[in-house]
């Protein structure tokens, strides 16, 4: 088996700090021709350590998976299983089951049960179990400091502008397309109600969204999406007829629009949804 350098964390959103780590991670692979290796875990390790914890995610384990794989092989731990172990013994755990040399870590980022604070404890550790310890400084793009957390924010306060420069592509949601109340169709716009597949997977703020949508029989169609203050989520795609009911369907949210807000009657909604249009279908 080819020695491999390894990486550890849970990578929510695989944003541009992130791929700021693989970048070196593949860097120093190459230059010392080892194997890279991403050791992520099945779940936010909060949810094992803090059992009333319920995360607000910015990827499924799959869709992270899928993000990860062009930067090296993914090895994705139950992280209960690992959870008990010391910084020494997961090191020890790396380098004698996936024969890990050499392990990148990146800024701030701290292992093991018995949570070391040094940087100088983790390369200590790490060489009397033979494995090199590199510690990366933090990663920040112009004034932004690039975070899971800031992601979050952004999309909490309605920012796709940033959550989107944060993550280097706009954010996603899918779900399945639902029955719902059919007021749309009665008012000449129809729109799909999506029930995200993940119950855990952040919901922006609650607004108008210009977007681009993805089924089974589209590709980056223009969208609007609405979502209500109860984090109902209905889309409309201006150039779709037909049928969406039981699809699944995708969101790639692209720029915040505008506030929720009542209308005194169906004809000031009717303009308003026309206007919404023609900013879905108007380049940004």
């Amino acid at each position: 088996m080819q020695s491999r350098i390894a990486t550890i964390g849970f990578f929510d959103g695989v944003h541009a700090g992130h791929r700021f780590l693989f970048r070196h991670l593949n860097q120093l692979a190459e230059e010392r021709a080892l194997s890279p290796l991403i050791v992520t875990f099945d779940v936010h390790p909060r949810v094992v350590l803090q059992s009333d914890y319920v995360p607000q995610l910015l990827t499924t384990p799959e869709e992270r998976k899928q993000l990860l794989l062009p930067y090296g092989e993914v090895l994705m731990l139950p992280f209960e299983e690992v959870q008990p172990l010391t910084a020494e013994q997961f090191l020890l755990r790396l380098k004698e089951q996936y024969n890990v040399s050499v392990l990148l870590m990146g800024y701030d980022h701290r292992f093991g049960s018995d949570r070391l604070h040094s940087r100088q404890d983790y390369k200590r550790l790490g060489a009397q179990a033979g494995v090199e310890v590199i510690s990366l400084g933090e990663y920040i793009d112009g004034e932004l400091h690039v975070s899971s957390t800031e992601v979050r924010q952004a999309l909490e306060n309605g920012n796709i502008a940033v959550a989107n420069e944060l993550l280097g592509r706009p954010y996603s949601l899918t779900g399945t397309v639902v029955h719902g109340k059919a007021i749309g169709r009665t008012i000449g716009f129809p729109t799909a109600n999506i029930e995200p597949l993940s119950p855990l997977k952040i919901i922006p703020k609650p607004g108008v969204y210009a977007a681009q949508v993805n089924t089974p029989t589209m590709d980056d169609a223009p969208a609007f999406v609405n979502i209500s203050a109860d984090r109902l989520i209905e889309v409309h795609v201006p150039s779709f007829k037909g049928d969406l009911y039981n699809q699944q369907l995708e969101i790639r949210f692209l720029r915040f629009l505008r506030e929720e807000k009542h209308f005194e009657n169906l004809d000031a909604l009717r303009e308003q949804i026309r206007d919404d249009i023609d900013s879905t279908l108007r380049p940004a």
